[in-house]
């Protein structure tokens, strides 16, 4: 969706971003702290790639006060919220039994607005069209992002592992299937 509105609109790229690398970000850490039982405002962690299935939660950047996440959960518990994480769409879904979720997307999109509005220089994943960055050229993909009054004003790009690198690689394939049914 992200792509066809940039193809569309014509709008420069710092100006069109997609919330799902919010909204999943949001989740992975709300996940955690339910497994953890600690507060989400103490955990950080980054969810990169496309929005569905193959998203990439980062589990070397997710942190409970500063200690990482492997120091305080089971490899089995974090594979379980790492998959939890990556079907929470469905879920939420499923929970109001009208066939949406409002709440966590509107939250989303509110702190990228007022990212923008009070220039906070926020880092926020959403997707960002990258230029080579994590070796993707020409599409919209979810980034960890610098956003303030300029819109998408940097994506910060730090070196992944093999593995990464790979899911990476997975969830753009995905998201490039995805933008080439457009036609866009």
């Amino acid at each position: 969706m992200v792509h066809a509105f940039y193809k569309l609109t014509g709008l420069p790229k710092q100006r069109v971003a997609g919330m799902a690398g919010a909204l999943d970000s949001a989740r992975f850490r709300t996940f955690i702290g339910l497994e953890t039982g600690y507060s989400v405002q103490d955990i950080s962690g980054l969810v990169m790639g496309g929005h569905g299935p193959t998203m990439m939660p980062l589990v070397r950047t997710a942190t409970v006060g500063g200690i990482p996440l492997a120091d305080l959960l089971s490899a089995e518990r974090i594979a379980a919220t790492v998959q939890r994480t990556r079907d929470a769409g469905a879920e939420v879904v499923r929970l109001p039994g009208d066939g949406s979720a409002y709440f966590s997307p509107a939250a989303s999109v509110l702190q990228m607005i007022e990212a923008c509005l009070l220039n906070k220089k926020r880092i926020i994943p959403c997707a960002a069209r990258c230029e080579g960055e994590f070796g993707i050229r020409g599409y919209l993909v979810g980034v960890p992002a610098v956003i303030g009054a300029g819109g998408v004003e940097k994506i910060l790009e730090f070196p992944l592992d093999e593995h990464e690198q790979a899911q990476l690689d997975k969830t753009f394939a995905a998201v490039r299937a995805n933008v080439e049914k457009t036609g866009l």
